[in-house]
């Protein structure tokens, strides 16, 4: 397992916007990440005390991050990448600060090159599903 630690320093998201715990599972197609931050009051994507479910979105965009500096063999951070296109999310909660068990963030690598890559991705708690959906990344985005 690679830990909170491992992760901030190899993703572009640094202090309290680095959201994911520790890095539970990964392989060439697949990783799975574990995060507790959705519980902290002072979550930066709170809204009026409130940790909408799009913000799950984000934990899955780290999630996608980790898992392009892995393939990258993790020996550094991994190049600027954006979403540039979310698709097919269902939505299966309203928020995710109430819920109690740790967050259980995949994504799925579908397909891609060195430009652009898709990715399906879940955000789970205790085996539920709480959103899922497909993400598009473009890499290298640096000088954008």
């Amino acid at each position: 397992m690679l830990d909170h630690a491992w992760i901030a320093a190899h993703i572009p998201h640094q202090g309290s916007m680095c959201l994911l715990d520790v890095i539970e599972f990964w392989n060439e197609a697949e990783i799975v990440c574990r995060a507790s931050s959705h519980r902290l009051a002072d979550n930066p994507l709170r809204t009026n005390g409130i940790l909408g479910i799009a913000s799950g979105i984000e934990y899955a965009a780290q999630c996608m991050a980790a898992h392009g500096t892995l393939l990258a063999n993790g020996d550094e951070t991994a190049s600027v990448g954006f979403l540039t296109s979310v698709r097919d999310v269902q939505w299966h909660r309203m928020r995710l600060d109430d819920i109690e068990s740790d967050l259980m963030v995949c994504a799925e690598r579908i397909s891609g090159n060195e430009v652009n890559i898709l990715y399906r991705f879940g955000v789970h708690a205790e085996g539920i599903t709480l959103l899922s959906g497909r993400a598009s990344v473009m890499l290298n985005a640096e000088g954008l």
